[in-house]
């Protein structure tokens, strides 16, 4: 599949009949000619919202941050949390308020927008397959 061809193939899984709205959803998000994935989970009261790369992701405030530099920290995880963000939107623009330590080593930093670390985690994926 090219690049171009991932915003068409958008899957959303579930309705809420009450409110018709789906419970989750997985989008292909474009960045040149890298694509991340944006996944979005309604829950009662919260929604969870996460953008993934091959080599790391941002999270809204339910990740734990703090678990995966102690009792995770031997996996490397690269990871940065938002918080307050309702959507992949807000996530994308939003300071990020803590990253992992594997994550700062790799040149991700705490105030950077998720977008700024997407693109880092992009830039990294392209180092790597080289």
């Amino acid at each position: 599949m090219e690049p171009g061809s991932y915003a068409r193939h958008i899957l959303a899984i579930g309705n809420d009949a009450r409110e018709g709205k789906r419970l989750i959803r997985i989008e292909p998000l474009e960045f040149g000619q890298q694509v991340a994935i944006a996944v979005e989970v309604k829950l009662p009261k919260t929604t969870l919202l996460s953008v993934s790369t091959k080599t790391g992701y941002i999270m809204c405030g339910a990740l734990d941050v703090g678990l995966l530099n102690t009792r995770l920290r031997d996996r490397g995880i690269l990871a940065g949390r938002a918080v307050g963000v309702q959507t992949i939107e807000q996530l994308l623009e939003a300071p990020l308020e803590s990253v992992t330590l594997a994550a700062e080593e790799a040149g991700i930093r705490k105030g950077m927008t998720g977008r700024e670390a997407i693109l880092r985690l992009l830039e990294l994926e392209r180092g790597s397959a080289a």
